[in-house]
């Protein structure tokens, strides 16, 4: 129940008002007591002797029945425009309704929205059933800091020091089926910066026991270069590409990116950029080795290389 701020009585104060008139005090002295009319004190008696406590609840002020509804025809009509992809305005102008009718009614069948016109598209999730068999790679711009930013502390205010110390780019990288996730930091997202990256990548798979045969991307000018093409050629990579303006073909890297920032970048106050940058390797072991995954049944991305223990030993660190 939501009381306005200038009500005189709540349920609670109604009762006790009734009870006062019922007990024997009179009306008139009840109602100047509440600071209400005394008509308003005879509405409440009436109708806690006729229904109870319950009758002094709050009801809806929508009349019981409207003088003039729109007949089914019209909203009949109203829907199959709709569906025509028509606005509520032309609607109303076409059939003479006002735009507010109009707008009830398209709210009541859910077509007030032109998305609702349409089913929405069913998640098209995928994975590869091989480790190695498809890795996810993107880059996340990060500004640089040389004291704790507005992110941490809220202000807005006192972060002149920090102005102008430049951006870092973390290259991120996670692979189709174990999650298993490798990330670096680089001072720029060129085409070197991105051949290094990956041939870093490729061989933190490696150590791990895994043979990487494809890699996606989005279409960044680094990795529409030539020295990324041949980058792939020479790792025996295939070289897969989302379509523009689709994020959702990379969804695996852009999810680790968001998990990345909230448990990490963002995770607490880093004096500097530098020791933010110094903490990441620490946190990527831990969400490899320790941390639970929720898309994988809550074990950890590395239980998917299915391990023998004398090699989760020695990889293990």
């Amino acid at each position: 129940m939501n009381i306005h701020k200038n009500a005189r009585l709540t349920p609670l104060g109604r009762e006790h008002l009734v009870r006062a008139v019922l007990g024997g005090q009179a009306p008139q002295a009840a109602a100047q007591a509440a600071g209400v009319c005394s008509r308003t004190v005879h509405k409440w008696v009436a109708r806690y002797k006729a229904e109870g406590a319950c009758g002094l609840a709050d009801r809806s002020s929508r009349p019981h029945q409207l003088y003039r509804p729109t007949p089914d025809a019209i909203r009949v009509q109203v829907g199959e425009l709709r569906r025509q992809r028509w606005t509520g305005k032309r609607i109303a102008l076409h059939l003479g309704l006002s735009a507010a009718t109009v707008s009830r009614i398209l709210q009541r069948m859910g077509l007030n929205r032109i998305r609702d016109l349409e089913p929405a598209e069913p998640p098209r999730r995928y994975e590869y059933d091989k480790p190695g068999g498809l890795i996810h790679i993107d880059i996340k711009k990060l500004g640089r800091f040389e004291r704790v930013g507005h992110r941490i502390t809220g202000k807005l205010s006192g972060n002149a020091s920090s102005r102008g110390s430049g951006w870092e780019y973390v290259h991120v990288c996670i692979d189709d089926a174990s999650r298993i996730a490798f990330s670096q930091i680089y001072p720029d997202q060129t085409k070197d910066s991105a051949v290094a990256f990956l041939n870093a990548a490729i061989g933190y798979y490696q150590g791990l026991g895994i043979t990487v045969t494809r890699v996606m991307t989005d279409n960044g000018s680094c990795y529409r270069s030539g020295d990324f093409r041949d980058a792939c050629i020479a790792q025996d990579l295939k070289h897969q590409r989302t379509r523009p303006y689709t994020p959702r073909t990379n969804g695996k890297a852009e999810r680790f990116i968001q998990t990345a920032l909230r448990e990490w970048a963002y995770a607490i106050a880093y004096p500097t950029s530098d020791e933010r940058a110094q903490h990441l390797p620490r946190w990527l072991h831990a969400y490899n080795w320790h941390r639970p995954h929720g898309s994988l049944k809550h074990k950890t991305p590395i239980s998917r290389l299915a391990l023998a223990e004398n090699n989760l030993l020695r990889l293990h660190s």
